[in-house]
């Protein structure tokens, strides 16, 4: 099997998962780079070490989103319609699914053009910095489709429904610059410095409770579709959680300790 995703860990819990399929432009579809980021996710959900995950890519595109050739085959008429259905449920479909679920934070450091799924699979993590050289199109309608992974929900809550329907239904793609103005980016820094910057960022979110951290993603998680007062039980549940939490009273410990001197 090809490996088509590069997977690192360093000392301070900050793992890099990079794809790297330059025949493709790191297209999510008719291969089995799924597959192998499935896999390392699940990694990562066994491994207490790892604190954080960049999701970035080889070459100079972050990814063409979905194989043109692969969709020439689905066109086919030996491929039945409800037989895509099952392709998708049980083939790029998982990959959001697993990506939201995942408990440490996730940035996509997007080093270039993020095009249909691949700017779908952007929107699915947590934060994201742009190199001044990415691009994001969620260009479906131009191939006469739609974003059948998810982008329909994820773009929407990350820019709002009217740009979100802009970029939907033009399938044009914005700048680096616009992502940022628009909030679908978090920065955008120079292409020599995006791997630097999210690393810097994850270093910072790595050297907090790794508990914690992982309690308050599920319960930002949660926020999108509970009502207040279902978050606050939940809220209170896993407080008692991180107040039992090594982290936790050795910060309160700190604390007192540099108060009194």
């Amino acid at each position: 099997m090809t490996e088509l995703v590069h997977f690192e860990l360093d000392a301070d819990g900050v793992a890099t998962l990079t794809l790297d399929d330059p025949t493709t432009r790191n297209a999510l579809t008719g291969s089995d780079i799924v597959d192998q980021m499935l896999a390392v996710f699940a990694r990562i959900e066994r491994d207490p070490a790892v604190r954080v995950l960049i999701l970035t890519a080889a070459g100079k595109a972050f990814s063409s989103g979905g194989n043109i050739n692969e969709m020439q085959r689905q066109i086919g008429p030996e491929v039945a319609g409800v037989e895509l259905r099952q392709e998708y449920r049980h083939g790029i479909q998982r990959l959001p699914l697993a990506l939201y679920a995942l408990e440490v934070p996730t940035i996509a450091a997007v080093n270039g053009p993020a095009i249909g799924a691949g700017c779908d699979l952007a929107c699915m993590c947590d934060v994201r910095i742009a190199s001044e050289a990415a691009t994001f199109a969620e260009s479906f309608v131009k191939l006469g489709i739609i974003p059948g992974d998810g982008g329909a929900w994820f773009l929407p809550r990350l820019i709002g429904m009217a740009r979100a329907a802009e970029m939907s239904f033009t399938g044009d793609a914005i700048s680096a610059a616009t992502a940022l103005e628009w909030g679908l980016v978090s920065r955008v820094v120079p292409a020599v410095e995006l791997l630097p910057a999210a690393r810097a960022l994850a270093a910072r979110m790595a050297a907090n409770s790794p508990q914690a951290v992982r309690l308050t993603k599920r319960l930002l998680r949660e926020s999108q579709h509970s009502r207040l007062d279902a978050l606050l039980e939940l809220s209170a549940a896993y407080q008692a959680l991180a107040h039992k939490t090594d982290a936790h009273a050795d910060a309160v410990a700190q604390f007192l300790a540099a108060r009194r001197r």
